[in-house]
């Protein structure tokens, strides 16, 4: 094998960071609205839309993306293995996004025949770009310190993706549909659709697989799967990717029903006043009409608002997380950060059972360290798989990058789909009523408790996991340094 543990450049850090912008403007809104625009945009019922979204996320984990991480490993081309499937799927990826987020006018069966089929297509173009993506991390660089700086390039780009969607996507949509939500959806997939194929493009042109299999190597899919399934740390990381993602879709797609429903409405006009925040945009859109510009639309309605600077907030303090992941990772490993972080992060998670619909500063407060202690957690999680597809070639003499990523994409979209399935059949559960100005006493308390409890019970389970994850600094430094001899060995010459 070729290896260069040179630093990567800062272009090449962050042109691979866009692809990850790119597609996060997707994912984040299929966390996040998901279940929202299948319930309450393009009316389908809540039961209806938790099947569908549970029924494709399964077949998304448990068909595309292994089949995708067996494709990538054999796929070769002069771009190498993994380059290529973010350029073949850049378009179709747009298409298929801007189609999930279409309300055609059909009856009440065609409605849901169309969000199966879009939804399944989208989960299928996603495996087919994310997975070779995810696991171009792996072969760029040997050097475990510069993947950890890589990491945190992209993971600042995941969550400048967030924040334009939990943030700004509500006002984009009003504007865009001119009030009409379902207008204001189809054209706001549309503008990232365009954005993110660009960006994919970009990463495809900017970067350049460094760790190279020999031509001479040859495993069967039998030995693939055989190295998995006597990989220890790669099946606690397909656990722990699929706890954490299960508890990320649960809070953020139950999150605007909790402010909606749960949160007093005077109290969070009250803290949208107090703040300063209706001063600032009378201010901007004065500046705008002043200088012949349309004004900004921000949603006029305390919860809506109030609800994206909470999104806002948990993403700013995510990105100072985030900041301090790489140093911390460097002196302590890993492993012990990511379970330190994300234990303290649960428990902020788990303050929601104690506020009353009137604390809505406390819940505020909550959210930012939250997010702070996540976001030192985020690009650790990635790292962690780069450094279980060293540890497989290190035990076993082969590489096989994709499939050893494919416990993160596999993983993902089994979080994804049973958070997003869990969110639809939770309200449907406890009697929500869509479109409904209130709800019933027991719907608002699944709510609260599905932001909180049921949220931090995934993560709880997954620090509990990591004892059972036998890379922590000692063992990557060996990996790292045993891993460089082999692959200089043959570079030597006899």
């Amino acid at each position: 094998m070729s290896s260069d543990s040179q630093p990567l450049s800062v272009t090449e850090k962050v042109g691979y960071s866009l692809g990850d912008l790119a597609a996060n403007l997707i994912f984040q809104t299929l966390i996040t609205f998901l279940a929202f625009f299948y319930t309450d945009v393009y009316r389908i019922p809540a039961a209806t839309a938790a099947t569908i979204i549970f029924v494709v996320g399964l077949l998304g984990a448990f068909a595309f993306t292994p089949l995708m991480g067996l494709v990538a490993d054999r796929t070769r081309t002069r771009w190498g293995r993994f380059r290529p499937w973010i350029l073949w799927t850049a378009v179709p990826f747009g298409v298929l996004s801007l189609l999930a987020f279409s309300t055609p006018d059909f009856g009440p069966t065609g409605k849901v025949v169309y969000a199966l089929a879009t939804y399944t297509l989208l989960v299928l173009v996603y495996s087919a770009n994310n997975l070779p993506y995810a696991a171009l991390s792996g072969v760029l660089t040997g050097n475990m310190d510069q993947r950890n700086s890589l990491s945190a390039y992209r993971f600042v780009a995941v969550m400048i993706a967030q924040f334009i969607i939990q943030v700004l996507l509500l006002p984009l949509v009003l504007i865009l549909g001119d009030g009409d939500r379902a207008t204001g959806f189809r054209n706001a997939m549309a503008l990232f659709a365009i954005v993110g194929t660009v960006f994919f493009l970009i990463t495809f042109f900017t970067t350049r697989e460094r760790i190279v299999s020999p031509p001479e190597q040859r495993s069967s899919v039998l030995e693939d799967l055989g190295d998995l399934a006597r990989n220890r740390p790669w099946l606690v990381m397909l656990a722990l990717t699929i706890l954490v993602f299960v508890s990320l879709a649960l809070k953020g797609g139950m999150t605007i029903y909790y402010f909606q429903y749960y949160l007093s409405e005077p109290h969070l006009a009250g803290l949208l006043e107090r703040s300063g925040f209706e001063a600032f945009m009378g201010g901007l859109n004065a500046l705008l009409t002043g200088i012949g510009l349309t004004a900004f639309h921000w949603p006029e309605d305390a919860p809506t608002s109030a609800f994206s600077l909470f999104n806002a907030g948990g993403i700013l303090f995510m990105i100072a997380g985030i900041g301090f992941s790489r140093r911390l990772a460097e002196r302590f490993g890993k492993r012990d950060v990511f379970g330190g972080a994300l234990f303290v992060s649960t428990l902020f998670l788990l303050a929601f059972l104690l506020w009353p619909p009137e604390a809505v500063w406390q819940g505020f407060v909550s959210q930012m360290l939250h997010g702070f202690f996540y976001g030192i957690t985020i690009p650790l999680l990635w790292a962690m798989i780069a450094d279980v597809a060293d540890y497989s070639e290190w035990r076993n003499h082969r590489r096989a990058t994709a499939i050893i990523f494919s416990a993160m994409l596999c993983g993902l979209k089994i979080g994804l789909s049973v958070g997003g399935a869990l969110v639809a059949g939770i309200l449907a559960f406890y009697g929500y009523q869509a479109g409904a100005p209130m709800q019933a006493p027991d719907t608002v308390s699944g709510i609260r408790l599905a932001v909180s409890l049921y949220a931090a019970l995934p993560f709880l389970a997954g620090i509990a996991l990591l004892f059972f994850y036998e890379i922590n600094k000692t063992t990557e430094r060996r990996i790292e340094r045993e891993l460089g001899e082999r692959r200089a060995a043959p570079a030597a010459g006899p």
